[in-house]
């Protein structure tokens, strides 16, 4: 039952709690719900006897009495302005008492999508999925129940309908029942009935049969509870290691000696910046274990106990690191400046839906699922109108699905300043790769070939991945040969085959006879194009192996062309690659950092 007032009634709320009483009576306990929708601006009136605290007791009390629930939902935003203050904070603290009193619920919404995401159409008890004790140790157990905090909501599941039935027929169900019939191999007319039937599973070209009890037999079977198993900083368990839904842990209610245990534990762990990690077996017999983190939830309402959330921790081979290289290691040309940055920035700010001057633009809570909403709206078009066609997005939701008209209209200029800021051009693709192109005139290519040298720098300068496959590293351009093989996408083994073909092609030039110095400045820039990559694809240990061979003067042979590679390297920086640079790097930074303050010696 709901009720929609612009001023805060009680009697309208005595009549809805008269209608529920005599409706339903004593049946739907729990499930009995009255909602009202107000502004609370205009005053209330005073009653006959009493105060007003008196009648709003007396009512609570009858409400807590019959099970049913009062929620309100307070409209304020632009609609409070100018409402006189007094008469705010007086029918705040009645329906404030409400909460105290009875199983009542507040919420203030500031516009019209709060509005609709607070109004719940139907409302879910919650039901524990453990009851049993916190073990800290074994001397020290905690009582708590545990229920879901948060659970994905999902469309409806649709069932297989029958038109079989006679239309005429009012009891028929239209179910569908669906019977499996296994026959056997040998005589495919013999029904095997389910007694002689066993599960097996494919192994190779057989089938393993396993039986029931052999499963039994084999299950892990822990036992139910849950246990401490020590306590982390905070710090160390980041947000996006949660898994699965959140569940919440309170204390066993009317229990005053665990409540207050909770609140002290949460507390005592607040202030030190802890986490607690723990071990849970939610019921017996129960297959899988849960390893999760248990956060301490202070409670700002002296009416409500504090708590812990839980969230699930993932095993090792539920975690998939996917490492990105810096931009810093990027070239100077892919970067970029610092008006570029600042529009960047700007932009961000501008999109941020929880400014630190405002509030939230969407509240989770407050904020309905759009997908669903869309979805029982047009169901609900369609059972009043068969052939109704698809209505357009409601602008309630289009202020949750799009972006706000309002705040692109208020910051166009940032908007702006970002588009000017980054100039988009055409890249053009390819039939050939610069040097390719390059040596085939030099060679007398076709008329083709020579539109293309036609074309601007660069434009030349762009390797298509969809049109140029470089598989080899020449002698013309070997950096420009090794990022392009090295950036192909076709197959994860490029990475590899770049890394192992720039690496022969830096040891040709420092062992080639007689030593030149322009084999010493490729061999250099081939080190560095080949350290850059091996940081981008995270392949630390391959050049740092590398490089520790070529400063291997034993590999070089001569002494005099290894301490000037020796100083060569120095002078360029070209050290190992350590753990700062590389996550994946088994080099400490002081250690690259001491690698070429070495001095090369001499026999």
């Amino acid at each position: 039952m709901s009720s929609c007032l612009n001023f805060l009634d009680l009697d309208a709320i005595v009549v809805g709690v008269d209608m529920l009483i005599k409706d339903y009576k004593v049946s739907f306990k729990g499930r009995k719900r009255i909602c009202l929708i107000t502004n609370a601006q205009c005053p209330v009136k005073d009653p006959d006897e009493g105060t007003k605290e008196d009648q709003v007791s007396m009512i609570a009390k009858q409400m807590d009495e019959k099970g049913i629930s009062f929620e309100t939902i307070v409209v304020r935003g632009l609609l409070s302005v100018g409402a006189d203050k007094r008469t705010l904070e007086e029918n705040d603290h009645l329906l404030n008492l409400f909460s105290i009193k009875a199983s009542a619920k507040i919420v203030q919404v500031q516009n019209p999508c709060s509005l609709m995401g607070a109004l719940r159409t139907r409302h879910i008890s919650p039901v524990t999925i453990f009851r049993g004790e916190l073990e800290i140790s074994l001397k020290m157990k905690i009582k708590v129940w545990v229920y879901k905090k948060t659970a994905e909501e999902k469309f409806p599941t649709l069932k297989k309908y029958s038109d079989k039935a006679p239309p005429t027929d009012k009891f028929a169900t239209h179910d569908v029942k669906v019977d499996y019939e296994y026959q056997s191999v040998e005589d495919p007319d013999k029904v095997v009935p389910p007694e002689q039937r066993i599960k097996g599973y494919r192994y190779g070209p057989q089938v393993v049969p396993i039986s029931s009890a052999e499963w039994d037999a084999v299950k892990f079977k822990p036992e139910k509870g849950v246990k401490l198993l020590g306590f982390a900083d905070a710090s160390n368990v980041r947000r996006h290691y949660y898994v699965k839904d959140v569940n919440i842990f309170i204390a066993e209610p009317g229990d005053t000696r665990d409540t207050l245990a909770v609140s002290a534990l949460a507390r005592a762990m607040k202030e030190m910046n802890k986490v607690a990690i723990v071990r849970c077996v939610w019921r017996q017999g129960q297959q899988n274990v849960a390893v999760g983190v248990l956060t301490p939830n202070i409670s700002e309402n002296d009416n409500t106990a504090d708590s812990f959330y839980f969230n699930t921790l993932p095993f090792i081979e539920d975690v998939r690191e996917f490492q990105f290289p810096s931009f810093s290691n990027f070239p100077a040309s892919w970067q970029p400046n610092d008006k570029q940055q600042e529009a960047a920035d700007e932009l961000v700010k501008m999109l941020d839906l929880a400014p630190s001057s405002k509030d939230d633009v969407l509240l989770p809570e407050f904020t309905p699922n759009p997908i669903l909403e869309r979805f029982y709206r047009f169901l609900e078009l369609k059972s009043r109108e068969a052939d109704a066609a698809v209505p357009p997005l409601d602008g309630t939701l289009r202020r949750i699905t799009e972006p706000d008209p309002e705040l692109v209209a208020k910051n166009k200029y940032v908007l702006d300043k970002f588009r000017s800021s980054f100039e988009v051009k055409v890249n053009p693709k390819l039939k050939k790769s610069t040097q390719r192109v390059m040596e085939d005139n030099k060679a007398g290519g076709s008329d083709e070939e020579d539109g293309l040298l036609d074309a601007p720098p660069e434009a030349l300068a762009v390797r298509s991945s969809d049109d140029t496959h470089v598989d080899e590293i020449g002698d013309s351009n070997p950096v420009q040969d090794f990022e392009a093989m090295i950036s192909r996408r076709d197959s994860p083994d490029w990475i590899g085959k770049a890394i192992q073909k720039m690496k022969n092609k830096i040891s040709g030039l420092l062992l080639s006879r007689p030593y030149q110095e322009i084999n010493n400045s490729t061999a250099l820039d081939c080190l560095e194009a080949l350290r850059k990559g091996c940081i981008m694809e995270q392949e630390p240990k391959q050049y740092n192996d590398f490089l520790r061979e070529c400063i291997d003067e034993n590999k070089l042979g001569d002494h005099n062309i290894f301490s000037r590679f020796y100083r060569d390297l120095a002078s360029k920086g070209l050290t190992l690659i350590s753990k700062t640079e590389a996550p994946d790097s088994e080099v400490p930074e002081d250690e690259a950092r001491r690698f070429l303050l070495k001095e090369p010696k001499e026999e």
